[in-house]
């Protein structure tokens, strides 16, 4: 760039004049380069030189990386690894447990008005140091519980062999109020992920805007790309380092007197280490994130540079007059003027349901994947992580990097989003053409005798009877035939042995004798579907598509408003993106692959809890459609703010966006209406 052209938000040059559209009067708007506190890194009159070396915008973005890994370690990765333990260790349901979860989602929503608008003229790098403070603390309440609930009682083991006439294990007596001490938890692990939500709000709206306001247009693309992808490696140190954890007992005072091992389903692992050391580590970065100056050095020369690509419009020109938006007298004015600009509306459209598609797909895709392919639990958590977290990296950097290289201004980054947006939508046709039949399970999709005609199946058989299993268990066993059944008792094997590493069964009443060999062996049968690498393959490029596009919707958002008011439009967004996109996400999906259950599991009082096995078609079917209306939404959404966009007439714009790189690449120039 060789001639700057000045930011209308930022003119120091009382006689210069900018027409924001045909129709209008040219507004005149007065800033002084005194509005940008820049300075050096310290605290007060202690600013040591080594301090100097991160006062640039490289290392305001390192410790930002930083505190959004702790921040996506925290709720995306702990809390979601975790969620089952604690759920066993306090007798909660899912239902609770959703709710907890929700917690951030909640507090974030209720305070990302208030923050972006206050905060948008406030020093953002300290707001950054008070959102490290509130996530550390979030952390450390989440895991009080722990020390307060007493050691763990792990009960008796159950045997799981048929005794004929006899109770195969004493079964435990229906006592729903024993556990109204656990209640009192609930309260204290909701406090935690309200203050998670605190935390998190200035990071993802006041920190990204601070990236924004210290390097030019075309940096600022990369930048945040860099951003918002060190910050989803945050869930997958999440789930590493939770996953080890949980191969410690909970109660590691007493692991030498506990005669239990991982694989014992009445283990628990110490699921609070992590919140632990995530508390010890935000709280490291107070200190840091409190010496940046206001401003980074420089700010101002940028800002002089820039050149503003806000959309033209009737209510427009208000937002740039010099003092409006600064005071809370300003708010309702400011947030109804940015609800009427249609292409900020249209771009939060698309990110609100893309951000529905990706918290869904987050949360349910390792239970996908196990049910569709016949994985364990673990396996599939693994290979989930494997392709969602490398994708979502992958696609937040290409997505900064072409933005940056070929200096795409709004209106080819519109194309880029409708591109990649239409691209993700594609591969996630995968769910239609992938998908698995159901492995037979006796008592569910077929009876004992291998039929499947019957109009309903049932788990106790005459073979079975008189066992008198429990219900309650679920261990699933493999039989010789290929066929699951739902625990050695249903399949009626009266002894077990040790095989290697494996338990076997015999004398299998339900199951065809053959000589010489055991009847059953512990788990579930191996899987017979082999479309899972097509099904990996296209769903990984799915995710790379669809947070390629995630980049360029936070650039535009950014570009198609005042320089003024940057901070409040993502605040703004941010708000949609949770109420109708990252809170209903995981519940639309959980209630549609609820849908497709074939087999509940009922507690000791002859309630429903959670599912064992699914309809595999039906599942895919119903995923399939939820994802590619909601990105099909996305595209029409993306392809309505292109065709929206107004730039500002300003003669230099259109000399500028001529001289990039873009047009070397057939991108079109913004200098037409």
């Amino acid at each position: 760039m060789d001639k700057g052209v000045d930011n209308p938000t930022f003119i120091v040059d009382d006689n210069l004049n900018v027409q924001q559209n045909s129709n209008s009067k040219p507004e005149k708007i007065e800033t002084s380069e005194q509005e940008f506190e820049e300075g050096p890194c310290g605290w007060g009159t202690f600013t040591p030189k080594c301090l100097q070396y991160c006062n640039n915008p490289k290392g305001y973005l390192a410790f930002y990386s930083l505190l959004g890994i702790i921040q996506g370690t925290l709720v995306n990765g702990l809390v979601n690894i975790n969620i089952t333990t604690i759920e066993r260790r306090y007798n909660l349901n899912s239902l609770t447990t959703g709710f907890i979860s929700a917690g951030y989602d909640i507090s974030f929503s209720i305070l990302c008005l208030f923050v972006s608008y206050h905060g948008q003229k406030g020093h953002k790098p300290r707001w950054l140091a008070f959102s490290a403070f509130m996530l550390g603390l979030g952390s450390l309440v989440f895991c009080l519980p722990h020390f307060t609930s007493g050691l763990y009682s792990y009960g008796a083991q159950i045997r799981d062999s048929c005794v004929v006439a006899h109770n195969n294990a004493s079964t435990p007596a229906c006592t729903p109020s024993t556990t109204t001490k656990s209640s009192i938890f609930v309260f204290v692990f909701l406090l935690g992920q309200l203050l998670h939500g605190v935390g998190g709000t200035p990071l993802y709206t006041l920190g990204t805007a601070h990236i924004d306001d210290s390097v030019s247009n075309e940096k600022s693309s990369l930048y945040i790309g860099i951003g918002s992808g060190m910050s989803v490696l945050g869930p997958a140190f999440g789930y590493v380092i939770g996953g080890q954890f949980l191969d410690i007992y909970i109660d590691i005072n007493t692991i030498s007197k506990i005669p239990l091992m991982p694989d014992d389903p009445r283990w628990l692992g110490a699921w609070w280490i992590g919140f632990l050391l995530c508390w010890i580590l935000a709280w490291c970065l107070v200190i840091p994130l409190s010496c940046f100056p206001k401003h980074l050095p420089g700010t101002a020369k940028v800002q002089l540079q820039k050149v503003s690509q806000a959309h033209s419009y009737k209510s427009g020109n208000v937002l740039t007059q010099h003092n409006f938006g600064t005071g809370f007298k300003d708010f309702y004015s400011v947030l109804l003027m940015l609800l009427r600009n249609p292409v900020f509306m249209s771009l939060v459209i698309a990110g609100t349901t893309e951000s529905l598609v990706i918290t869904g797909f987050v949360t349910f895709m390792p239970k996908y994947i196990e049910n569709q392919f016949g994985l364990s639990a673990s396996l599939a958590a693994i290979l989930g992580g494997a392709v969602l977290i490398p994708g979502a990296f992958i696609g937040q950097i290409i997505g900064g990097v072409i933005i940056s290289k070929l200096k795409l201004q709004c209106r080819n980054v519109l194309k880029m989003a409708a591109a990649t947006c239409t691209a993700s939508l594609l591969c996630a046709l995968v769910f239609i053409f992938a998908q698995c039949s159901n492995q037979p399970f006796a008592g569910v999709n077929q009876d004992y005798n291998h039929s499947s005609t019957a109009e309903k199946f049932e788990l106790l058989a005459l073979c079975n009877e008189e066992c008198h299993c429990i219900r309650s268990h679920y261990n699933p066993v493999c039989g010789v035939d290929n066929v699951q059944y739902f625990s050695a008792c249903y399949a009626g094997c009266t002894n077990s042995s040790v095989t290697g590493d494996t338990e076997v069964y015999h004398n299998c009443s339900c199951i065809p004798h053959v000589e010489n060999k055991f009847n059953a062996r512990e788990g579930k049968c191996g899987p017979t579907c082999t479309k899972m690498p097509i099904f990996m393959g296209f769903f990984l490029l799915s995710v790379i598509f669809t947070f390629m596009t995630s980049t360029p919707i936070t650039t535009s958002v950014l570009r198609c408003v005042p320089d003024s008011q940057r901070s409040f439009s993502l605040g703004i967004q941010w708000l949609f993106l949770r109420i109708l996109g990252t809170i209903p996400g995981p519940i639309l999906f959980g209630t549609v692959i609820d849908v497709s259950c074939v087999l509940w599991n009922k507690d000791n009082c002859g309630h429903d809890g959670a599912c064992w096995t699914y309809d595999n078609p039906k599942m895919a079917n119903l995923i399939t459609v939820i994802g590619t209306s909601s990105k099909l939404i996305s595209v029409i959404a993306i392809i309505a703010a292109f065709f929206l966009y107004r730039p500002p007439q300003v003669a230099e714009v259109t000399e500028q966006m001529a001289d990039g790189p873009a047009s070397k690449w057939g991108f079109e120039t913004d200098d037409q209406d």
